[in-house]
């Protein structure tokens, strides 16, 4: 007759290797679920500072899109709740809070886009950043390449050049946009540990029914500095078992 302690060490030492290789087979299925892919990262930090000097001291609006670079095609892979669905908790719509975004992406799907492309329908809507960092991710094929386009509009930020009210040509701000909606622009290639700045590429007004895509104005002050910095990175997607959600696979 054997003795017991033998037993009970076989059959922990077989709960010990099935143990390791569930671990090993885990890892090899997380592996293989991020080798070959692209992640787009956008990384965004606000100046709270200056958002908390405008009348309504409330974040900004803002968008983010891809334009392929290739086909030309348009994708949202960010913008914020109120301009998406046009909820500004009882007020009118304000049309000119991201003119171009909303010119390309709440109209029909065969509008021309900052190329000659057509816009999706996807949107991924988000509560308004309160807090100082944002990020956003879209995954996209390896090696392909877009521009990456952010609008932005901080509502209230009055000054000189862009008042409420005009004393000298009664002009009155309706919609409290303040300064102009500004755009940002970058090249981008999906190649992993590259990086990317955004430059301040143009600022987009609405009037009348109008949207105008122009160089900034030299008006255009403490607006420049709501976005402290802006970078995109490409990167690997974060091995999980479970993939949440997938924005985008071009």
């Amino acid at each position: 007759m054997g003795f017991p302690g033998k037993k009970v060490t076989k059959i922990l030492f077989i709960v010990f290797l099935s143990g390791l290789l569930i671990v090993f087979i885990t890892a090899g299925v997380l592996i293989i679920n991020t080798w070959g892919r692209t992640v787009i990262q956008v990384d965004i930090r606000q100046n709270l500072n200056i958002i908390h000097l405008s009348t309504f001291a409330e974040p900004p609006q803002f968008a983010i899109w891809l334009e392929h670079l290739e086909t030309d095609d348009l994708k949202t892979i960010f913008v914020t709740h109120r301009v998406a669905t046009g909820d500004w908790e009882g007020k009118p719509d304000v049309p000119n809070a991201l003119p171009l975004w909303s010119e390309l992406f709440r109209g029909n799907n065969d509008s021309k886009g900052s190329g000659s492309g057509r816009a999706s329908d996807l949107v991924i809507t988000g509560a308004t950043p309160k807090e100082d960092y944002f990020s956003i991710r879209a995954e996209v094929r390896v090696g392909s390449e877009w521009i990456c386009w952010i609008e932005m509009n901080l509502a209230g930020d009055f000054n000189e050049a862009f008042p409420e009210f005009d004393i000298e040509t009664y002009y009155e701000d309706e919609y409290s946009r303040g300064q102009p909606s500004l755009l940002y622009r970058s090249e981008i290639k999906a190649v992993e540990n590259m990086t990317f700045s955004p430059i301040l590429e143009a600022q987009t007004i609405w009037e009348n029914g109008i949207v105008r895509v122009e160089p900034v104005s030299e008006g255009v002050t403490t607006a420049r500095y709501v976005f402290d910095t802006i970078n995109i990175s490409i990167i690997r997607p974060k091995p999980r078992l479970i993939e949440k959600y997938k924005i985008d696979n071009y």
